[in-house]
């Protein structure tokens, strides 16, 4: 048997050769719609036209509602510094001239208007120099008995008297939760949450509003108040011998931060004064706008009567009065600044109704005394769209009216108001970049211990 004979293996096919018949075909390429730029334009139109037509709707309707918007618009540009050329960029010219005049009727509206005083006597010393004698001082200089002080806390009755506004039961609550807000008396009680990243208290006033702070000693009470499209802090201080207006070191050529200036002269609370003058956004605060007197030292001009500006005066009594720019300033007079408007004048609102309703939405700085001497000082936030807008002169006028406000006058706004206490900020500059803009002079509280 032979046993070298191979088994065959297999037989594959050949593989069939390909064709240039059976390759593919390449399909034809459809011819893309050449109507992409149409498209395009024709949507670009459609918003155009859209856009236009929104316009004319806001800027011509006679619907009140828009109106109303449009106006209080316009007045709110028109009354900063650097976003006037806004409205004037949207609207027509003869609209925002209009809105202009309204705003110097109002202000001419409060033309004299001026608190009642007692008749200023004056005498001439033995050096020739021109005194201030009291009216209201029946002091007998021979009498040594000691007079009480309305001011002063020694228990808990007396606390509450000087801080009337103070809820009881929500102040009690908090102290049998912070027991040591008490241990060194009523007289010392001392709570501060009062910083722009601090929650505040959990004590309200009769009114509603929450608590910031508490400082007995000094005699400051600080409060949030707010509405639907505002923020802000109401400062009450209690006594008026403590307030004086202070200038910066450098007036005349630079200003200084808000806290600089509280600092450099001893203080503990406070808020913008003047204004100043402000080319192109560019101003260093040093060049004060309108009057003022700064501890018996006088600084700039008076704002010239036609503008409608008024001037808002602190004598040597400690109290506050309201006058016209025209007025001569009387020797009683320690501290002063003009600016514009005045919002109570014994007692009485200056803006709303006759006065106009000073539409504007803007940042806020004011200060006013209450009929029984408290110092008011209220700072509104502005311009910070997830914070607070700002808020028109009337709503101001309104909160310290609430506060048993008497006198009460507007102070320089916008990007220069702003509220410092005792080693912080306690409102927010609508410049997200800076504490506070240098400014000319500020209303100065309290005395650092």
């Amino acid at each position: 048997m032979r046993t070298d004979l191979k088994i065959p293996q297999e037989v594959k096919p050949l593989a069939k050769e390909s064709k240039a018949s059976d390759a593919p075909q390449e399909q034809p390429k459809k011819k893309k719609k050449k109507h992409g730029f149409l498209r395009f334009l024709a949507v670009f139109l459609t918003v155009v036209l859209f856009l236009e037509g929104c316009y004319c709707f806001v800027v011509f309707t006679d619907i009140s509602v828009i109106r109303n918007l449009r106006e209080k618009y316009i007045e709110t540009a028109l009354s900063t510094m650097s976003h006037q050329w806004l409205a004037k960029a949207i609207f027509p010219a003869y609209m925002v001239d209009e809105v202009q005049a309204r705003m110097y009727y109002q202000q001419m509206a409060q033309a004299g208007h001026k608190s009642e005083r007692p008749t200023v006597e004056t005498s001439v010393n033995e050096d020739g120099e021109t005194i201030y004698l009291d009216p209201t001082d029946t002091t007998d200089p021979t009498d040594t008995a000691e007079q009480s002080d309305p001011l002063s806390i020694t228990d808990e009755e007396s606390f509450y008297s000087v801080f009337w506004e103070l809820s009881r039961t929500s102040f009690e609550d908090y102290c049998n939760s912070h027991p040591a807000v008490l241990k060194d008396g009523w007289e010392n009680i001392y709570i501060n949450r009062a910083g722009i990243e601090d929650t505040g208290t959990d004590i309200y006033t009769t009114m509603g509003e929450q608590v910031l702070a508490i400082d007995a000693k000094n005699r400051i009470l600080l409060l949030r108040v707010r509405d639907t499209g505002y923020i802000g802090v109401l400062a009450v201080a209690k006594d008026p011998a403590q307030l004086r207006c202070c200038a910066s070191s450098g007036i005349g050529d630079y200003g200084e931060d808000l806290d600089v200036i509280v600092r450099n002269n001893d203080g503990l609370l406070g808020i913008t004064a003047s204004g100043f003058y402000d080319p192109n956004g560019g101003g260093t605060g040093g060049e004060i706008a309108g009057y003022a007197m700064c501890d018996g030292k006088e600084y700039g001009p008076h704002y010239d009567p036609s503008t409608g500006y008024k001037r808002i005066e602190l004598t040597r009594d400690n109290k506050m009065y309201i006058t016209d720019t025209s007025d001569a300033v009387q020797a009683d007079v320690t501290d002063a600044v003009e600016f514009s408007p005045a919002l109570i004048i014994d007692g009485e609102l200056m803006v709303g109704g006759f006065y106009g309703d000073w539409s504007g939405i803007n940042p806020r700085a004011c200060i006013g005394q209450s009929e029984s001497g408290e110092i008011l000082m209220l700072v509104i936030e502005g311009r910070q769209t997830t914070r607070s807008i700002g808020a028109d002169v009337e709503t101001c006028a309104n909160i310290l009216k609430r506060h048993k406000g008497y006198t009460a006058m507007n102070m320089d706004g916008g990007t220069s108001a702003v509220m410092w206490y005792n080693g912080e900020y306690v409102t927010k500059c609508s410049n997200r970049n800076l504490h506070s803009r240098y400014l000319p002079n500020a209303w100065v509280y309290g005395h650092e211990n």
